[in-house]
C-alpha cells in the first residue's frame, strides 16, 4: 500500500518544490532556489503559512513590489543559466495582476520563473470575494486569466489531487529549453488551506535533464554546403549562445573559420570585446563594423536569436541581393524565420559539430575579407575611445563618459544590468563585453524598473560578484522599492543613477519622428501650457538615502571616478548619482547605424512631422521580405 502523508496542498507544494533539481553536463542544480512573497488574504494563510512550516528547506525573500519580485527571479535565472530560478508568491486581486509585466518579460526572454498567485474562492462559498473581479458570462474566470497568455504554461488547482500532475508539468516547462518562460499555477485561498493525503513519491527528489540536442545529419550537411560555399558570412549571436553556455565553442568557430560575429543585445559578450573576430552590436543600436558587413554578407548565420526588429533594421540591414540565413536554434519556431535553412540543435552542440565539419574540409574565409573587418573594428574603437575620453575631468560628463569611467574600472567580476531607455543603445555600441555574462541588457521586453530588482538577483545568483545597475532617471522613478530589498538583506548591489531630466531616449525618438519631444521632458510646465520650464527640483538622490541606501553624488568626472571606485568596494548597497551634461538630448555617442520603423504621421501640418514622414517612406522602400 502506497504511504501518504497529509498536509495543506500549499505545504505540498513547497515540500515538492525543494525536492526539484536540474542537470546538464553532469552538473546538478537546485531547480527553485528560493521564493518570493508579498502577502494578503489570498496567500497569507496558505503558501504564507507552508514558507513557515517549511522554512528549513525553502528559503524566503520580501518584496516590496509583485513585478519587482517577479524581475529578482528572472535575474537569478538568467545569471544561474536558466538551471535554477526562484518562485513568486502574491495574493489575490492587484497582487496578482502586478504579476503580468514580469510574467511577460520572462516569457519572451525565455528566461524560467514560477509564479504562484492566489486566487478567488474554488468553493464559491461567498461570491464576490474581496477583489474579486465578475465575469456576467463566465463563472470560472479571475484576474489571474491575465496571466495566461504571458505564460508558458497555466493551470488553477481547483482541487488538491490536481496539484500532482500540475506540478509535474509546471517543472517539465520550466526546464525544457525550448518551452521555458513564465509558469503560473493559480491557487485559489481555500484550496491552498486545504488537506490531502498525498503520496510519499510525490515528494522524491526529482531531477530534471536540460538536454543538449545535436544536429540533424541532412541539416548539418546542407549547413556546411551553405558555408563552404559563401564569401562574405556572417555570424550573429543571440541569447541562445548564453543560455546553452556555448561561448567557448563560438570562439573556436570562430577562431577556425575567421568567419565576423555580430551580437545582438541578448547575445552581447558572447565573445570577448577583443577577440579578433568579434565586430560588436549589430542592428539599429549596433556598431558601424557589424551593421556594414551585414548589408554586404551572402550567408547569415543566426545562432540562439530570434531576429528581433533591432536585430534586422526593421528588416532593411541585410540587403546583399542573393543574402540567405541559416540559423542555428534550438526552438524550431526561430530556426525557420527569414526563410531560413533551419539546423534544429542546442547552439554549443551545434557549433561544436559545424566546426569539426568545416576544420575537416580547412574551410578558411578569404584573407581580404578578415583585413576589411579587422581594419573597420578598429577605426571604430577608435570611435568608443573618442566617446569616451574626458578632456575637462572638472566638468559634468555625458552620459559616453560616464560609461568610459565605469568600462575602466571593472573587470570580468563585474556584471552591468540595463534594461531600458537611452543606456541600451550607448551599451550595445560602446560597451566592451570582458565575460561571457558581463553585459546583462534586458531587451526582449526592455522594461523599465528591471534593472535594480534583476540586480538583487543576480547579486543572490553569484555573491562573488559586482553588479550594477544602471538606470536613468525615468527608469529609477518606475521602481525604486526593491532598493529597501536590498538594504534588508545586505545583498550589495550597487545602482549608477544618471539624472537627464526626462525620457531621453524616446525624446530623441519623438523630435526624430515629428513629435517634437512632447511630454519626455521632466520639466515644470510653461505659460504655453508645454512642459518646457525649469527641471523639476527632483532629488533622486535624497530618495534613494530615504529607502536606506548609501549614496555617493558626483559632480565632474573626476567626482565620478573616484565614486564608482568606492561603491565597488562597498560591501553594502550603493548608490553613485550623476547629473549629465546631455539634459536635453539623447546621449551623444555614433549615432544609430541602421534604421528602425517607428511609423509617422501620414498626414501633418507642422514642418517636423512633414520632413519626419519623407525620411520614413525613404526607409520604408528599402525593406524587403526575405522569401
Amino acid at each position: 500500500m502506497t504511504s501518504t502523508t497529509r498536509l495543506t496542498v500549499a505545504q505540498a507544494l513547497v515540500r515538492f518544490l525543494s525536492a526539484q533539481y536540474t542537470e546538464r553536463d553532469g552538473t546538478r542544480h537546485r531547480l527553485i532556489g528560493a521564493t518570493w512573497g508579498i502577502f494578503g488574504h489570498g496567500n497569507v494563510a496558505g503558501i504564507g503559512q507552508a514558507l513557515v512550516e517549511y522554512g528549513d528547506v525553502m528559503p524566503y525573500h520580501q518584496g516590496r513590489n509583485e513585478q519587482a519580485m517577479v524581475h529578482a527571479a528572472v535575474g537569478y535565472a538568467r545569471q544561474s543559466g536558466r538551471l535554477s530560478t526562484h518562485a513568486v508568491t502574491t495574493s489575490i486581486g492587484p497582487g496578482a495582476t502586478n504579476l503580468v509585466t514580469g510574467a511577460a518579460l520572462a516569457t519572451i526572454n525565455h528566461l524560467p520563473v514560477l509564479l504562484l498567485p492566489g486566487d478567488v474562492f474554488a468553493a464559491r462559498p461567498a461570491d464576490p470575494v474581496l477583489q474579486q473581479l465578475e465575469v456576467p458570462y463566465a463563472g470560472d474566470v479571475s484576474v489571474n486569466d491575465c496571466l495566461r497568455p504571458v505564460s508558458r504554461y497555466f493551470d488553477r488547482i481547483t482541487r488538491p489531487e490536481a496539484l500532482i500532475p500540475s506540478a509535474l508539468q509546471a517543472m517539465r516547462v520550466l526546464t525544457d529549453p525550448v518551452e521555458t518562460g513564465a509558469v503560473t499555477l493559480a491557487l485559489p485561498q481555500d484550496v491552498q488551506a486545504e488537506a490531502y493525503d498525498w503520496p510519499e513519491e510525490f515528494f522524491a527528489e526529482r531531477t530534471w535533464v536540460v538536454r543538449r540536442p545535436g544536429a540533424d545529419p541532412t541539416e548539418l550537411a546542407e549547413a556546411v554546403r551553405a558555408i563552404r560555399g559563401a564569401r562574405r558570412p556572417l555570424l550573429v549571436a543571440g541569447g541562445g549562445v548564453h543560455h546553452s553556455r556555448a561561448e567557448a565553442a563560438l570562439a573556436e568557430f570562430a577562431a577556425v573559420t575567421r568567419i565576423p560575429v555580430a551580437s545582438t543585445q541578448a547575445g552581447k559578450g558572447s565573445l570577448r570585446f577583443d577577440h579578433p573576430q568579434d565586430v560588436g552590436g549589430v542592428g539599429h543600436t549596433g556598431t558601424a563594423t557589424a551593421d556594414e558587413l551585414a548589408r554586404t554578407a551572402d550567408l547569415v548565420i543566426g545562432v540562439g536569436t530570434r531576429y528581433t526588429d533591432f536585430t534586422t533594421a526593421s528588416g532593411t540591414l541585410f540587403a546583399h541581393p542573393d543574402v540567405r540565413f541559416l540559423n542555428l536554434n534550438i526552438a524550431p519556431y526561430d530556426g525557420h524565420k527569414l526563410a531560413g535553412m533551419p539546423l534544429i540543435a542546442d547552439a554549443r552542440s551545434g557549433l561544436m559539430e559545424l566546426t569539426a565539419a568545416l576544420d575537416m574540409h580547412a574551410y578558411r574565409v578569404g584573407a581580404s575579407y578578415v583585413a576589411e573587418y579587422t581594419e573597420d573594428k578598429e577605426r571604430w574603437e577608435q570611435r568608443v575611445d573618442a566617446c569616451y575620453e574626458a578632456d575637462e575631468p572638472d566638468v559634468r560628463p555625458t552620459q559616453p563618459q560616464v560609461l568610459g569611467v565605469l568600462d575602466a574600472l571593472v573587470d570580468e567580476s563585474d556584471v552591468i544590468i540595463n534594461a531600458a531607455g537611452s543606456l541600451p543603445g550607448d551599451l550595445h555600441k560602446l560597451w566592451r563585453a570582458r565575460s561571457r555574462d558581463q553585459y546583462h541588457v534586458e531587451y526582449g521586453y526592455s522594461c523599465m524598473g528591471y534593472e535594480i530588482p534583476a540586480a538583487i538577483g543576480v547579486k543572490l545568483a553569484a555573491p562573488e560578484r559586482h553588479v550594477w545597475a544602471l538606470v536613468g532617471d525615468g527608469t529609477y522613478l518606475m521602481m525604486p522599492t526593491e532598493i529597501v530589498t536590498a538594504v534588508q538583506e545586505g545583498v550589495a548591489i550597487k545602482v549608477l543613477l544618471v539624472q537627464n531630466h526626462g525620457y531621453a531616449s524616446i525624446g530623441g525618438l519623438s523630435e526624430e519622428t515629428g513629435a517634437e519631444r512632447f511630454g519626455t521632458a521632466y520639466r515644470h510646465r510653461a505659460a504655453d501650457g508645454t512642459f518646457t520650464g525649469a527641471p523639476l527640483p527632483v532629488d533622486l538622490a535624497a530618495n534613494a538615502a530615504s529607502l536606506g541606501m548609501r549614496v555617493l553624488r558626483a559632480k565632474t568626472v573626476s567626482d565620478l571616478r573616484e565614486a564608482l571606485g568606492e561603491a565597488r568596494d562597498a560591501d553594502t548597497p550603493t548608490c553613485v548619482y550623476v547629473e549629465t551634461q546631455t539634459a536635453d538630448t539623447v546621449s551623444g555617442p555614433p549615432p544609430a547605424q541602421a534604421w528602425w520603423d517607428v511609423p509617422v504621421a501620414e498626414t501633418a501640418t507642422r514642418p517636423s512631422a512633414v520632413k519626419a514622414r519623407e525620411l520614413y517612406e525613404r526607409h520604408v522602400s528599402t525593406r524587403r521580405r526575405h522569401l
